[in-house]
C-alpha cells in the first residue's frame, strides 16, 4: 500500500495547500468490543482494532495536521454512524474525494453513503487497495458506472488545480 499512501498524503498536502478540509478515518473499538457489533463475526480481525493502541494509529506518512478531523467508525462505511455528513455539509462540501482501503468493502461502503448524502464523489484509484486485484479491479468498474468518478491521481491533481485557479 507504499504507492496509495504516498498518493493519499500528497493529495492532503495539496487539500490543506489550498485551504480545503481533509477527514480521516480510523475503525477502532472500545477495549470490551461491546461497541464493535456484528461485523466481528465475518470481520475477526478487527478484535485487535482498539482505541488508542498502535493497531488503529494513522500511518505517519499522511503527516496527519491539526487541522485535519478524525473520524472514529466502528464499520466499513466512514458515514454509517458517525458525524461525517453533518462535518461536511458544515463546511459546505459538495464533493468527497475517497482514498483508502479495502476498495472492495470500506472504500465501496463509503463511496455509496456519500452518493446516497448527495455529494458528487471522486475514488482516487492510485490511492486505493484492496487485498487481492480481482475484488479491488471490480469494484472501481462498478463504482465508475454507478456511484463515483474513477480517476487516476494525475487527474483528481488536475481538478484540484482548477479550484486553485478559479480562487478556490
Amino acid at each position: 500500500m507504499t504507492t496509495q499512501v504516498t498518493g493519499t498524503a500528497a493529495l492532503a498536502r495539496t487539500f490543506r495547500s489550498l485551504g480545503l478540509p481533509v477527514f480521516l478515518t480510523v475503525i477502532a473499538y472500545q477495549p470490551n468490543l461491546r461497541d464493535a457489533g456484528a461485523w466481528l463475526d465475518k470481520f475477526p480481525g478487527a478484535r485487535g482494532l482498539v482505541e488508542g493502541t498502535p493497531a488503529v494509529a494513522l500511518d505517519p506518512r499522511l503527516d496527519v495536521q491539526p487541522s485535519d478531523v478524525v473520524v472514529t467508525k466502528k464499520g466499513p462505511s466512514a458515514f454509517f454512524g458517525t458525524n461525517l455528513a453533518a462535518l461536511l455539509a458544515a463546511e459546505a462540501t459538495d464533493m468527497v474525494i475517497v482514498c483508502g482501503a479495502t476498495t472492495s468493502g470500506c472504500v465501496r461502503a463509503s463511496v455509496v453513503d456519500s452518493v446516497q448524502y448527495g455529494f458528487q464523489t471522486m475514488v482516487v484509484a492510485d490511492c486505493v487497495g484492496d487485498r487481492a486485484q480481482g475484488p479491488h479491479d471490480a469494484n472501481l468498474f462498478d463504482m465508475a458506472a454507478k456511484y463515483a468518478d474513477v480517476v487516476p491521481l494525475s487527474e483528481a491533481m488536475t481538478y484540484l488545480a482548477g479550484l486553485e485557479d478559479a480562487g478556490g
